[in-house]
């Protein structure tokens, strides 16, 4: 049975006990979560990882991704990617490789990750498509549902398949007219399919073979927002709503079928509309997980487009969003590297705490207390302890030492903390 049936039966099985004690909850809640769509446990039944749980009252998690292109292709730099995003507490990472030897490079991934892996299978069947007919547009719906199999056969975690880019959708974009029609790379190659054979999406036609197939695995289902907005100016339109709208009976369908499923959510969001967007996801999906890129609140942010995305992150996840997937410095410009990876999951990582905090998350509020309590102390250990990044913390205070030990070389001897300890000493 897969979790959703185990839960609905009051099955609480070692997992949910393993996951509820991770995230301070306690196992029934969590199980009823699971029962009713509401959270999820993100691991394929043959990947022998810790189980990860993303949902409602749940600590908000963050996805970094990684991954290849045909202009840079190096298993060994997708690796090293892989190790510095679990040593700073990345809780789940995607391979959207579509560059190189990709099945190669997502075995790797799956066997070296210690943490749940997901992956976007109309990439591989798209390359593949080419590499065979000379055009993705030749693919046929058993190459989509083949690359689907063999992403779960082979241990991966959730999948994001565009199951709610229908023909309406389709008529729906057509009419609208968005300045950025669709960002969304498996969307794009989708509608290209779709359009050029005037058929359905077979993800939606056919979405009980889909279920089936994820059935077998307990493999989740990240339904993916193909009509995501791509700049402010087409945010929250018709296209994006009837999408979301899809997803929510998607999702109806996959709970009856004892499939867990994740909603993805929206890329380009203005700040005012941010609250309003994890609401309407949280009504028309029936409360499932949300999983959001960003969402960035401006398009001019290049080069600081993880800024951006954690504004709208904090937002986000105060108001409801589950699962933020980060958005690295290099967004819109290139492949990101070591560093730029590092700081996109540090901001969000900031991101998803800050809206922890502001959903009155007790562990949340706890170590903001600690790390006060550190700095009260004049504790620098303690302080970069609590730190997203204590190697930066260490590397940056070594590198300008302050007079004294016990404070900063920005304040030096005037030290605020210092000054007021010594005075009220003297009261």
């Amino acid at each position: 049975m897969t979790r959703i049936e185990n839960a609905k039966k009051g099955i609480i099985t070692e997992e949910v006990k393993t996951a509820a004690l991770i995230e301070g909850v306690s196992a029934e809640k969590l199980s009823i979560d699971i029962a009713e769509g509401k959270s999820v446990i993100a691991r394929n039944n043959i990947h022998n990882i810790k189980p990860l749980a993303i949902g409602k009252d749940l600590k908000i998690k963050v996805n970094a991704n990684i991954g290849t292109s045909k202009d840079k292709s190096t298993i060994d730099e997708e690796i090293e990617k892989l190790k510095v995003l679990v040593k700073y507490g990345a809780d789940a990472v995607m391979d959207l490789s579509t560059g190189g030897p990709i099945i190669e490079i997502r075995k790797r991934l799956i066997e070296e990750s210690p943490i749940p892996l997901g992956t976007v299978p109309i990439y591989e069947a798209a390359v593949e498509g080419a590499a065979r007919y000379g055009s993705i547009i030749k693919m046929t719906p058993d190459d989509m549902f083949n690359a689907v199999r063999a992403h779960a056969e082979g241990g991966v975690d959730f999948v994001t398949i565009h199951c709610g880019l229908t023909m309406r959708a389709v008529d729906r974009l057509k009419s609208q007219g968005r300045i950025l029609d669709i960002v969304s790379r498996g969307g794009a190659l989708m509608l290209e399919w779709m359009i050029y054979n005037n058929k359905e999406n077979p993800f939606y036609e056919y979405y009980d073979r889909l279920l089936e197939l994820a059935h077998q695995y307990d493999l989740t289902l990240s339904l993916g927002d193909a009509m995501r907005p791509g700049c402010l100016a087409d945010a929250t339109d018709r296209a994006q709503i009837e999408e979301l709208s899809t997803l929510g009976e998607l999702q109806a369908r996959a709970l009856d079928a004892g499939v867990q499923v994740i909603i993805e959510g929206p890329g380009h969001v203005p700040l005012n509309q941010v609250e309003m967007n994890m609401k309407l996801q949280k009504t028309l999906c029936n409360g499932a997980p949300f999983y959001i890129l960003g969402p960035l609140v401006t398009d001019c942010g290049m080069g600081y487009d993880h800024i951006s995305g954690a504004i709208g992150g904090a937002i986000a996840g105060a108001a409801g969003a589950d699962f933020l997937c980060y958005v690295t410095p290099a967004e819109h410009i290139r492949l990101p590297d070591l560093d730029n990876v590092v700081d996109g999951l540090i901001a969000s990582k900031i991101a998803g705490h800050a809206g922890d905090i502001a959903r009155g998350l007790p562990s949340a509020i706890e170590r903001d207390k600690k790390m006060a309590r550190f700095r009260k102390n004049l504790d620098w250990e303690g302080q970069m302890s609590m730190s997203f990044n204590p190697d930066k913390v260490r590397a940056w205070r070594a590198a300008a030492p302050p007079s004294e030990s016990d404070v900063c070389s920005m304040c030096s001897d005037l030290c605020a903390i210092k000054t007021v300890e010594r005075a009220l000493k003297k009261k």
